[in-house]
């Protein structure tokens, strides 16, 4: 009977390892290329809508442009149009603070 399975052929060993570190080498370039750009967006998209205040003027994920006039914990209230109608809209629902920055 012959254990020639168990014995480690070094040419099939060199092959694993090198599929191995290229497989890590995808898995890294795929996290710095994808997921660590869209946590960074992710994370200012969320300091944005946490400075909201009365009197910036907003663009929600909807398309809905308007300013805001009132704050709570997790909802605005905008005011859209020239026939000042009143918007209650959910903190999270705000795409973009059009409003311009002083430097």
């Amino acid at each position: 009977m012959s254990f020639a399975f168990l014995t480690a052929d070094p040419a099939a060993t060199g092959g694993m390892l090198t599929s191995v570190l290229s497989l890590g080498l995808i898995l890294v370039v795929f996290y710095f290329f994808i997921l660590r750009p869209q946590q960074k967006r992710e994370k200012e998209a969320t300091k944005m809508r946490s400075n909201l205040q009365v009197g910036d003027d907003v663009i929600t994920i909807g398309g809905i442009v308007g300013t805001i006039v009132s704050t709570k914990e997790d909802t605005l209230v905008i005011e859209t149009g020239s026939d000042r109608s009143k918007i209650r809209i959910t903190r999270w629902a705000v795409q973009q603070n059009t409003t311009p920055k002083e430097k």
